[in-house]
């Protein structure tokens, strides 16, 4: 006879995705407030998790879901669950895809004279 055991919970956390340079993985780190015990002020710890992004959907600087999970590899044992919101684009990276390839090309070649 089978007895079901009920379902554990899986832990979850909000972070900011630190970096997003390896394939299907994400680095999010993750901030707490500790008291401390002497003197009762809170403290700023991050921790950083290596989360499993399996589209490749969250990019540097994004607010996302991770839920703890089985091991995937040596250091992953966390998944995104959602992007919850996107990184604002930096305005030079806006500037360089609106400007003309003309416009840049010269650019480029003035900044090397």
């Amino acid at each position: 006879m089978m007895t079901d055991k009920p379902k554990r919970t899986r832990k979850r956390a909000r972070g900011v995705v630190k970096s997003d340079k390896m394939d299907k993985t994400v680095t999010v780190v993750v901030g707490r407030l500790v008291r401390d015990r002497r003197y009762g002020k809170y403290i700023r710890r991050k921790t950083t998790f290596a989360a499993h992004d399996p589209h490749n959907d969250a990019r540097e600087g994004d607010l996302v879901e991770i839920e703890s999970t089985r091991p995937l590899s040596k250091t992953k044992r966390w998944r995104v669950v959602r992007i919850v919101r996107r990184a604002a684009v930096p305005e030079p990276a806006v500037a360089a895809l609106s400007a003309p390839q003309e416009v840049v090309a010269e650019s480029e070649s003035e900044a090397q004279a």
